[in-house]
């Protein structure tokens, strides 16, 4: 028999032409939702927020790997999301030079000193986002939906919002002074991405059945907020409508699935992913409960980023045909 052109190779062995491009064009397509809300609400000044984000994220990933000498990775269209992931957790308010320096962080710093995609150990959009507050004033300054922003005009003259957000009322005992509606939809102050829940919701399942996500992670990221927040609200407010108000406010749905499911910082595992996505949702909360700071989404994921590796450690299941002897060292190893 004439074996000439067999190779043999550790499996798998089934090919598909869905690669990394074809997953983040997915993720690029339910992101389009989130952005049109936001254009509806914030006007032209989204798209340039956005924009700028995005360009200059596809620019330091090209720069930075023609500088030394690698092969060009924007093709991958990883970039891309993280310039629009980045955008969309900005507030309408924001200069346009701070998305340019969130995206030298998420690109540079956090992405490719540590080898690229894949090699990340926390989320590049989320671990931007975090070091953009070291301009605090100008990442939790709002203005209320329906401004209509111009493209690159100039903010100062618009009304800024000066009253408590949902989330710092939250923090204190009280319901906001808006109704759940309003918050399902998006017509509330907040960052541009984060407003509507509604369309974010229908972003996430278009994700799911795309199967470009598992539903593992946002189902137990939220059941865990939703059923905290319930047995422990604060104030004197009602459980049901505390859990509701805390699960529509901030950004615990749009970072459920769009933040926490990144696939080189979450497990892959089952169990793995159960229990990131229970630590999510708790440690979500305790920030918001204890925290000097009202929203605990961004710190809580990346918290759980770093845990990511001995979670999947942990639940890995034991490989077929191993003897007990053996079990045992996979585990201790």
């Amino acid at each position: 028999m004439n074996n000439d052109g067999l190779i043999v190779s550790s499996s798998p062995h089934i090919k598909t032409k869905e690669g990394t491009r074809y997953v983040m064009l997915d993720v690029i397509i339910a992101l389009l939702a989130p952005f049109a809300m936001s254009i509806y609400f914030y006007g032209a000044r989204s798209i340039s927020i956005v924009c700028v984000s995005t360009a200059s994220c596809i620019a330091f990933e090209w720069l930075y790997r023609k500088w030394t000498k690698k092969s060009a990775t924007i093709g991958d269209l990883s970039a891309v999301v993280t310039g629009i992931l980045l955008g969309l957790n900005m507030p309408a308010t924001i200069p346009l030079w701070i998305p340019v320096i969130g995206a030298f962080f998420a690109i540079v710093i956090v992405k490719q000193l540590y080898g690229g995609l894949g090699k990340n150990f926390v989320n590049p959009a989320l671990a931007a986002r975090a070091f953009l507050f070291s301009w605090a004033s100008e990442m939790t300054t709002f203005v209320e939906p329906g401004s209509k922003l111009s493209l690159f005009g100039n903010v100062s003259a618009v009304d800024i919002v000066t009253s408590a957000t949902p989330l710092a009322s939250l923090k204190t005992g009280s319901l906001p002074d808006v109704s759940i509606f309003d918050l399902s939809v998006g017509n509330v102050a907040g960052c541009i991405g984060e407003t509507s829940t509604l369309v974010i919701l229908v972003a996430g399942l278009y994700l799911i059945l795309r199967r470009v996500i598992s539903a593992r992670i946002p189902l137990c990221y939220l059941l865990t907020v939703a059923v905290l927040t319930f047995l422990f609200p604060l104030g004197g407010v009602g459980r049901f409508d505390f859990m509701l108000y805390s699960l529509c406010s901030g950004g615990v749905v749009f970072g459920a699935f769009f933040m926490a499911t990144d696939y080189a910082t979450s497990p892959v595992t089952p169990w793995g992913r159960i229990v990131y996505g229970v630590g999510c949702g708790a440690l979500t909360v305790m920030i918001r409960y204890f925290g000097a700071y009202a929203e605990g989404v961004t710190f809580a994921i990346l918290i759980m980023n770093c845990c990511s590796w001995v979670i999947e450690k942990i639940t890995r299941p034991n490989r077929y045909g191993l003897v007990k002897e053996k079990k045992e060292a996979v585990k201790n190893a």
